[in-house]
């Protein structure tokens, strides 16, 4: 779910010397494709409501006719990145094109925007995303979702003789997906995983575990300095299955990953590699290394108590850190970690889960169509993800495309190496924006598995009858990866 935090999701970071140099920091060209689907994005437009008086002439530099004297309905989710990164493109837009930005920061997306959808009257551009994300899946088969291939296969802002969708990183157009076609656009690039404080290491003498075995070792000796070995944001429980899909995926590899996406009889009862995994975390409560308390909490609850030192380490992605940068003690020194690998990995301990979060949409009934395909378009530029890189912290899905003076903080820096250390190893799931009804049955079965609620063996049934219901859905045909 890329962001599909409070502040976050998915769902990733800047700042380096030499941006150009190390392309991988950037999200650019050193960052791996994540395997691509075996479907392409096709077809153009949508079935929008565009009356006519927002359609100004088109041009080369205007290729889809947005009209000066204009309005344009923004809504973003106001989470770990803000809204200023926004409101910085709507003050180009308005200065460029002469079109003007309505705009809505909020945390509330289906609570302000469902009404909207359901009455045919949403707003021009949206970031769907964050705990109250309107799920992309869900939109789509309502046929409530404009297909962005006309956006895709534009001219780039920057070299008008190239495609824009030739200008992202490999493989990050696939979360936005569905049946085919790219229907929402995840802008940022994502790294997840677990994050631990440099200070709080060095102060200890511990050294990054690289095995499950080691950091039950840093967690037990915590513990017995009366510091929770592991957090995580209980009431989300999106994020403890960060620990338990990476260590799927790493445990069994992309076979293992991609045997939960495709919706696999055996995706999870009959598969050593989830059994591993789910048995590993659960070792981690039976034990008594989770942070008091922290089934109870919310993201930024959990997080501020990491923050705080009453936990080592803590699973999420790359938003963390602005997320909590009010909370985050100046010294605290926040470091991004791969997760550990379980002994007979197929996969090595440097790879992790990277890829786009952030859904930006357009809406089929948008009002102002063309203003909105031209501000996705411009999204896309070398300016704009500069903008967005400076006001978030963040990393974008153009390659190369942020300016090589932009300064990353530590955490998100972090990231940016662990990107670089990873080279091709990294993989990416699709379920959870392919099938949201199947992804909320797993968390909550891994609600219950932290809560020692279940053992792990009835974890793996709950997740393989969540994963048997989906497949009975007709639609689900029309999702496969190779």
């Amino acid at each position: 779910m890329g962001s599909t935090s409070d502040g976050n999701h998915g769902s990733a970071g800047v700042g380096r010397r030499d941006l150009i140099k190390r392309s991988a920091a950037l999200g650019l060209a050193g960052v791996p494709a994540m395997g691509l689907l075996s479907a392409c994005a096709s077809g153009g437009g949508g079935d929008g409501s565009d009356d006519g008086t927002t359609k100004g002439k088109a041009s080369k530099d205007n290729p889809f006719g947005a009209k000066k004297g204009s309005k344009l309905d923004v809504v973003v989710f106001k989470g770990g990145y803000g809204d200023d990164y926004a409101k910085a493109w709507e003050a180009d837009f308005s200065e460029k094109l002469g079109i003007t930005s309505t705009h809505t920061g909020t945390q509330e997306i289906t609570g302000k925007l469902q009404p909207r959808f359901n009455a045919g009257n949403p707003p021009d551009i949206v970031d769907d995303s964050g705990a109250q994300q309107i799920e992309v899946d869900v939109l789509y088969r309502n046929g409530q979702l404009l297909d962005l291939a006309e956006v895709l296969d534009a001219p780039s802002v920057d070299d008008p003789a190239t495609k824009v969708r030739d200008t992202l990183i490999p493989g990050t157009l696939d979360p936005g997906m569905q049946a085919g076609k790219v229907v929402a656009l995840n802008y940022i690039y994502t790294v997840w995983g677990l994050w631990y404080s440099g200070k709080l290491f060095e102060e200890k003498g511990w050294e990054e575990p690289k095995t499950w075995d080691d950091f039950l070792a840093i967690c037990k000796d915590a513990k017995s300095q009366n510091i929770g070995g592991l957090a995580h944001q209980g009431k989300y429980p999106y994020y403890i299955n960060v620990a338990i899909m990476d260590l799927i995926a790493k445990t069994g590899g992309l076979d293992a990953m991609k045997a939960i996406d495709n919706l696999d009889p055996k995706a999870f009862v009959g598969s050593e590699a989830a059994q591993a995994a789910v048995e590993a975390v659960y070792e981690v409560v039976e034990k008594g290394y989770l942070m008091p308390g922290t089934n109870g909490l919310t993201h930024t609850e959990s997080q501020t108590r990491w923050n705080q030192y009453k936990a080592v380490f803590i699973t999420s992605g790359s938003w963390l850190e602005n997320e909590q940068l009010k909370q985050t003690p100046t010294d605290f020194d926040m470091k991004f970690l791969p997760m550990p690998v379980l002994s007979g990995s197929k996969l090595p301990f440097e790879a992790i889960r990277a890829g786009s979060g952030e859904p930006f949409i357009i809406p089929a009934k948008a009002k102002n169509r063309p203003a909105a395909m031209e501000f996705m378009r411009r999204m896309l530029s070398k300016e704009w993800s500069t903008l967005f890189a400076k006001q978030a912290n963040s990393l974008t899905i153009l390659k190369d495309g942020v300016d090589p003076g932009v300064r990353l903080r530590p955490g998100t820096q972090s990231t940016v190496e662990a990107s670089k250390a990873a080279g091709d190893h990294t993989f990416r799931y699709l379920y959870t924006e392919w099938y949201s009804e199947m992804g909320t049955a797993i968390e909550a079965a891994s609600n219950e598995l932290m809560a020692k609620r279940i053992q792990p063996k009835e974890w793996l049934k709950r997740c393989q009858a969540a994963v048997d219901k989906q497949a009975k859905d007709p639609a689900s045909k029309k999702n496969h990866r190779d």
